[in-house]
């Protein structure tokens, strides 16, 4: 018969050097990967919620341009944001409305701890992207709070960090009444 009295003492010790391991180690930062009118985009992993196909949307009127209306995500109503329109990447218009997703475009709904019930429309997923893999490019100087780093991939692509918690506070995201002419 084996002594079971050490069992408990080499599975603390054991834990206690895997909670010393993780909290020495670097967090692996990791993001997801867009398009939008041929733009990279890079969103946080962690702030980033289910990822849908296009769905049936609901226009509302009196809305800015980049703002599509609400779609029934899970259940939940979602606003859905065109993102290229809002960073004015695309332009005019209907912006949202003419932005039909092209095939392979999806809806990416923010995560439940941003308390935002919002998805973002892109063109295309790109897959996942991890820090040690990007190199960082210099920052511009006047950006919006929400406009994380630049990065640029091993195959040389430029892509935008888009920090999904300050979009979601940002006054001009939250802003999609169309103003009224006086």
């Amino acid at each position: 018969m084996t002594d079971t009295s050490d069992a408990p003492k080499d599975l603390q010790s054991r834990l206690a050097e895997r909670i010393h391991h993780a909290r020495s180690e670097q967090p692996r930062r990791s993001w997801l990967a867009a398009e939008a009118a041929g733009v990279g985009l890079l969103f946080p992993l962690e702030q980033a919620g289910e990822i849908f196909p296009p769905q049936p949307i609901l226009a509302l009127p009196h809305t800015r341009p980049w703002f599509c209306g609400v779609a029934n995500l899970r259940g939940g109503l979602h606003g859905v944001v065109d993102i290229a329109g809002f960073l004015g990447l695309r332009s005019g218009p209907g912006t949202a409305a003419s932005a039909a997703p092209r095939e392979g475009g999806r809806l990416i709904a923010m995560n439940a701890s941003l308390r935002a019930l919002c998805a973002l429309r892109v063109d295309q997923l790109a897959g996942l992207r991890h820090r040690d893999d990007m190199t960082p490019e210099p920052a511009e100087e006047s950006r919006p709070a929400f406009a994380g780093g630049a990065w640029r991939d091993a195959d040389g692509r430029l892509w935008q960090e888009i920090d999904l918690a300050e979009l979601a506070a940002s006054e001009a995201f939250l802003s999609i009444a169309e103003p009224v002419a006086a």
